[in-house]
């Protein structure tokens, strides 16, 4: 059973900008990027044309770290100062929910833990600290 902690930065619509500026200043590899438009479609949910170019998700390698960000999607709150979470990645579902469930006595859920296209395991919580926190499990469905 393995555990890792990464820094998710949360920008506004902004993020290839941070990206290319995180290449410069910390010699950031890019690892991947993928937009909200790359996503898979949803009919009950169509994408606005103002998120098909931002990113949903991130990844760039500084040194020994991965560091991921992506930007809001449009119409969600942005707060500077807040914009940092941490994605706890683990290899087990069961692990995962595990530490959700743990993270949100007191807290408050932002995405109920669950399957998506991305992770057999998923979720946001704030805890009760007012820390947020991204619960993703690796692995296939």
């Amino acid at each position: 059973m393995t555990v890792r902690l990464n820094p998710y930065l949360v920008m506004n619509g902004n993020a290839k900008e941070a990206i290319e500026f995180y290449q410069k200043a910390l010699g950031a590899t890019v690892l991947g990027i993928q937009t909200f438009g790359e996503m898979p479609s949803n009919p009950n949910f169509p994408m606005p044309e103002e998120a098909k170019g931002r990113v949903a998700h991130a990844m760039l390698k500084v040194g020994e770290t991965e560091l991921m960000l992506s930007d809001t999607f449009p119409g969600q709150p942005h707060q500077v100062g807040n914009q940092v979470t941490i994605c706890i990645t683990a290899d087990e579902v069961e692990h995962s929910k595990k530490i959700f469930d743990a993270l949100q006595q007191d807290g408050q859920v932002g995405m109920p833990f669950q399957e998506t296209f991305w992770s057999p395991g998923y979720g946001v919580v704030t805890d009760k600290f007012g820390v947020t926190f991204q619960i993703s499990t690796e692995g296939k469905h």
